[in-house]
């Protein structure tokens, strides 16, 4: 296997990132060893544009970008979105509906042009802060319709299973996917919309039909990227269905330098 052909594409949180949301010194002293080698390193992750610009100044990522859990691509090189997926426009209605029956639910919208909280609750408050990002409050009714890529819910992790089962019951998972991203997010997604459909798009852009990706993640909105890589590796901190999914497990926490682990084994087996 050519290290040249190789493009290692990792999940942020819970995966890159440390449990103080920081890229440790460990992982990027064995990024910049794999890319000097020639090999390619980019993320996935479900942060915005707005919400990951945080991280540019710690990572060179030449490669496009994952954004939105799939919902887009972002070529930096380019300064645009080279592919997009959007809600339908009953996202808002279904929205407005879990939050009438649910109001404890914290919820924001993530469009083209930024971040748009409608229901601001202190697990809401907490995401916007170590995102790093400043959101637009309004009114779900109010807010634009120039691209929806996701809703992202927020509640308490022992809520978070009525809050799916009120989604099936009321049908809405025909018409969009619902995805947990952390023990406090359930994520609405365009249907068939995954970071693994987003890494089925990517080897379509040019110059990638014939890379190999290899595709590290720790829970269950990583799940279908582990299943499209060529090679799905994931933590050890990982969710037990993540693990299931992966063809390495490795021994290594994100606070204990996971993505350092599998670019490690990755040039064992190329040397």
């Amino acid at each position: 296997m050519d290290i040249r052909k190789v493009i290692i594409l990792s999940d942020m949180d819970g995966t890159l990132l440390n449990s103080k949301k920081e890229i440790s010194d460990t992982d990027r002293a064995a990024i910049e060893k794999f890319t000097q080698l020639g090999g390619k390193f980019t993320v996935a992750t479900g942060r915005t544009l707005q919400s990951f610009e945080q991280y540019r100044n710690m990572l060179d990522l030449p490669m496009p970008v994952v954004m939105y859990n799939g919902g887009g691509i972002y070529d930096y090189t380019k300064s645009k979105m080279v592919y997009s997926r959007f809600l339908p426009c009953s996202a808002r209605n279904i929205a407005s509906e879990l939050l009438r029956l649910m109001p404890e639910v914290g919820g924001e919208v993530l469009t083209t042009d930024g971040t748009y909280v409608f229901s601001n609750t202190d697990y809401m408050e907490y995401h916007t802060k170590i995102c790093g990002i400043t959101p637009n409050f309004e009114d779900i009714d109010k807010i634009p319709d120039n691209g929806w890529f996701k809703v992202l819910f927020t509640i308490a992790p022992e809520d978070i299973p009525n809050l799916e089962i009120l989604v099936r019951h009321l049908g809405y998972d025909k018409e969009a996917d619902f995805v947990k991203s952390s023990d406090i997010f359930l994520e609405m997604l365009p249907k068939g919309s995954s970071k693994g459909s987003a890494l089925t798009e990517y080897r379509r852009l040019e110059g990638m039909e014939d890379m190999t990706f290899v595709a590290i993640g720790d829970f269950n909105n990583d799940i279908e990227m582990l299943k499209a890589a060529d090679i799905g590796a994931c933590p050890a901190n990982a969710e037990e269905e993540v693990k299931q999914a992966a063809d390495i497990i490795l021994e290594n926490t994100n606070d204990q330098g996971a993505v350092a682990e599998l670019i490690n084994y990755i040039i064992s087996k190329i040397e």
